[in-house]
């Protein structure tokens, strides 16, 4: 699904030739091109694997809710860490900016066109949904990085199949796609910083790239 996606976005938003893609991901040309012609994602899926540092997560977040500077060696030390130091760094260098915070140094300059943000917003206030019902429903909001251009929609849901229907309609009254679509932590798209196979399927038709992020994983 995701080298599917990936194949897609190459060719469609960066004009990469079918034969430097099938270089750059191991592939080969007739695989690149089945991708392309395809606008469906392949329906087959590998059950997803946990982490060994799922379990110890808990642990990293309390201590750096105290100690946000603290180093990796040392949290391995006292959540008992005996598995590769790696591993265990890839995830505190995901959770830390939750608790420090983000460096004026690291400020991001956007570019026309490059990274769209995607959230949603809960406003206190029940609509009406027929039948004598209310109901506090979401509205997706989206927000050009560059621009600061902003729209939103009311949606019935926070369930996957309603946000990208929510995202087709913005993105289609916007007339255009940015090349990166970025999601916070928002479980129906990629809570876990990857995205769910409906919306990997969403952005390999779009020829984009998402950035489903758990803290801050930008691709």
């Amino acid at each position: 699904m995701e080298q599917w996606a990936e194949i897609r976005r190459l060719h469609r938003s960066e004009g990469v030739p079918i034969k430097e893609i099938a270089r750059r991901l191991g592939v080969a040309r007739n695989t690149v091109r089945a991708a392309l012609a395809s606008d469906t994602a392949p329906s087959y899926s590998r059950p997803s694997k946990g982490s060994a540092v799922d379990a110890f997560e808990p642990q990293i977040r309390a201590l750096l809710r105290e100690y946000p500077t603290m180093p990796a060696t040392v949290i391995a030390q006292r959540i008992g860490w005996s598995r590769s130091l790696t591993v265990l760094k890839d995830r505190v260098r995901v959770i830390r900016p939750e608790f420090r915070g983000v460096d004026p140094a690291d400020r991001v300059i956007y570019q026309p066109g490059g990274c769209s943000q995607w959230d949603l917003w809960f406003p206190d206030y029940r609509i009406p949904v027929g039948h004598n019902q209310l109901s506090m429903l979401p509205v997706l909001v989206m927000t050009l990085a560059f621009s600061r251009y902003r729209s939103a929609v009311m949606i019935p849901s926070r369930q996957g199949g309603d946000i990208l229907a929510g995202m087709w309609l913005l993105l289609s009254q916007l007339g255009a796609v940015t090349r990166k679509l970025v999601w916070d932590r928002e479980s129906a798209i990629g809570g876990k910083g990857k995205p769910t196979a409906l919306a990997a399927g969403f952005v390999g038709s779009l020829g984009t790239r998402r950035a489903c992020q758990d803290v801050c994983v930008r691709t």
